[in-house]
C-alpha cells in the first residue's frame, strides 16, 4: 500500500500528523481535548474524570513534578533504579553522546542498541552485526530523534526538559532470539495489572498485547493491539518483577515499571507516566473505567 493510499483510508492519522505539526501554538488543554476528541471519539471531562484515558490527560496538566522529568530520561532513569534496586537490574551502558558523530563505532562491540533518551522509537537501531551496518543511515536516524520534540506530540510535560543524548547499550536477548517485556501498571506502589508485549520485533502490524491481572489471570479486552494466537505464559521471575514495580513506584499516583526478562534475569526497561498517552480506546470500554477507578488522583490538585 502507497503512503498516500494508507492515509486515505486513515484520515484520523492524516488529522493526528496535521495536528502535531502546525497546532504547536495551542495551549496544552485545548491541544489535548482536540486530540482526545479525535482518537477516543468523544470530548475528555477534565473537571471530573472517571475513566483512566481522562485522568491521564488530566496528570499531564496538573501534576507536574519534577523528578517526573529524571524518571523518563533513558539514562539518568537507570542510575535512579539502580539506586533503588541495585545495579544488577540494569542494562549496561557503552556511551553517552550529544552529537552522532562524537561516536566512534569501531570501538562499539559487534552487537549493541542505539537509542536516544528523550522518546519512544524514532532514533532506535538494533545492531546485531556491525560489519552490516550503515553508519551513515544510523547517525541521519539519531539526528531525527535528537529533534524530535517529542513533549509536542501529546503534550507529555516530564519529556519537555529533558535533556537530549543518544546513548548505546548492551544487546539483549533471550534463548530463543527475542527480548519479551513485561509492562507492569502500578497505581501508588500497587501493581493492578500488566501486559506482555509479543512478536514486537515482526513489525508494528504483528505486534500482539496481552494483558493479565496481577495474578496472572488473563483479562478479556484490548487496547492498541489484538491478543496474540498463543496466550502467553507466565515467566518464572514474575512475583519478582511485580515486587520491583511496586518498590520503584511507591509514593506515585501511575507509573508503568516496565521489565525484561531474559533467561532468567531481570533488567529495568523504562517508565511510562501515560500509557498509549491516554490516546488509545479499551475495547470493550468498561476497562477503561476499571483502570481509571485504580488511579486516585493527587487530593492536593483535585477541584
Amino acid at each position: 500500500m502507497s503512503s498516500f493510499s494508507y492515509y486515505l483510508k486513515n484520515p484520523r492519522v492524516v488529522c493526528n500528523v496535521i495536528l502535531a505539526r502546525f497546532c504547536g501554538w495551542m495551549p496544552d488543554k485545548l491541544f489535548l481535548k482536540v486530540k482526545f476528541r479525535l482518537n477516543m471519539g468523544k470530548w475528555p471531562n477534565l473537571k471530573n474524570p472517571k475513566t483512566f484515558s481522562e485522568k491521564l490527560q488530566w496528570l499531564k496538566l496538573y501534576n507536574r513534578c519534577p523528578e517526573y522529568t529524571m524518571m523518563v530520561d533513558k539514562v539518568i532513569a537507570k542510575e535512579f533504579v539502580a539506586s533503588v534496586l541495585g545495579e544488577e537490574y540494569i542494562i549496561p551502558t557503552i556511551g553517552v553522546w550529544e552529537d552522532p558523530d562524537e561516536i566512534d563505532f569501531d570501538k562499539l562491540p559487534d552487537r549493541f542498541v542505539l537509542k536516544v533518551n528523550h522518546n519512544s522509537g524514532t532514533g532506535m537501531y538494533i545492531c546485531k552485526d556491525k560489519s552490516r551496518m550503515d553508519v551513515v543511515k544510523v547517525k541521519a536516524e539519531l539526528r531525527k530523534g535528537l529533534k524530535e520534540n517529542y513533549y509536542k506530540k501529546n503534550r507529555e510535560w516530564p519529556y519537555k526538559d529533558v535533556p537530549r543524548r543518544a546513548f548505546a547499550e548492551e544487546y539483549m536477548e533471550d534463548e530463543f532470539g527475542e527480548l519479551r517485556d513485561y509492562k507492569f501498571f502500578c497505581f501508588d506502589g500497587e501493581v493492578k495489572a500488566l501486559f506482555i508485549a509479543s512478536d514486537r520485533s515482526k513489525g508494528e502490524h504483528a505486534t500482539r498485547f496481552d494483558f493479565f491481572d496481577e495474578n496472572f489471570n488473563h483479562l478479556p479486552f484490548t487496547n492498541g493491539h489484538p491478543n496474540a494466537t498463543t496466550t502467553p505464559t507466565k515467566p518464572d521471575t514474575f512475583e519478582e518483577m511485580k515486587l520491583l514495580a511496586e518498590k520503584l513506584s511507591k509514593g506515585t499516583p501511575h507509573v508503568r515499571i516496565d521489565f525484561y526478562d531474559v533467561n532468567g534475569k531481570i533488567y529495568f526497561g523504562e517508565m511510562t507516566f501515560f500509557h498509549w498517552s491516554g490516546m488509545k480506546p479499551f475495547d470493550p470500554e468498561e476497562w477503561d473505567c476499571k483502570f481509571g477507578k485504580w488511579l486516585k488522583l493527587p487530593e492536593k490538585y483535585v477541584k
